[in-house]
């Protein structure tokens, strides 16, 4: 069988730890893809699950939280000084108690 290139483009640091982890197993990242391609084929379509990573409510709301602040939707508290966050915090802490 003839065999025959491809090119991808990938993060170089993902390319890395791809690279270290087939290692581990064995083989190459030619070998890898070889068998991901393989496997597509045996299995009519991708052969894993591909799905969205679900987060607890809390992950979510921290998440959707700094997304908000990243997108200037929400306006986050600035401190000059860690001293004026942690009596900031701290204050907090008392109010709560």
């Amino acid at each position: 069988m003839a065999n025959s290139n491809i090119n991808i483009r990938i993060d170089s640091e993902v390319k890395a730890e791809a690279q270290a982890l087939f290692s581990q197993l064995g083989m190459d990242l030619s070998t890898a893809v070889n068998i991901f391609i393989r496997q597509a084929i045996d299995f009519g379509g991708i052969p894993f699950t591909i799905q969205q990573r679900k987060y607890n409510a809390e992950t979510e709301a921290a998440m959707q939280e700094v997304e908000d602040i990243i997108s200037g939707k929400v306006q986050a508290k600035s401190y000059h000084s860690a001293r004026e966050m942690l009596d900031d915090l701290d204050k907090e802490f008392e109010d709560e108690c």
